[in-house]
């Protein structure tokens, strides 16, 4: 006779932690989408390619600091409030959605 095992359930595989630069390319997105602007628009100001932009979008190129701060003087959103809303975002689990958040009033305290 065969024997009978027990019937293990398998645990759900943990979602893997999103990549950081489709955070941002979502965040940058979702913040041109809700201004209305055009990505040939936000990027001549920008000063790069509108293919370049949509590939930083889309979470293809991971841009120089440099390039993430022109896009987000283009934008006219704030540099630290867009990174605090990608560390929040990155912290949930890569919800979707605009990543661009609001820091927490007072100084924030670093770990040791």
């Amino acid at each position: 006779m065969a024997d009978i095992l027990p019937f293990q359930q398998k645990r759900p595989e943990p979602e893997p932690e999103p990549l950081w630069r489709d955070v941002l390319g979502r965040s940058l997105r979702a913040a041109r989408e809700e201004q209305g602007g055009r990505l040939i628009d936000i990027a001549e100001r920008a000063g790069i390619s509108p293919q370049y932009l949509s590939e930083i979008e889309r979470g293809r190129k991971e841009p120089s600091s440099e390039m993430i701060a022109a896009v987000t003087g283009a934008l006219g959103i704030d540099l630290a409030d867009l990174l605090f809303g990608i560390a929040g975002t990155v912290r949930r689990g890569g919800s979707t959605g605009l990543a661009v958040g609001r820091r927490p009033a007072g100084p924030l305290l670093m770990a040791a």
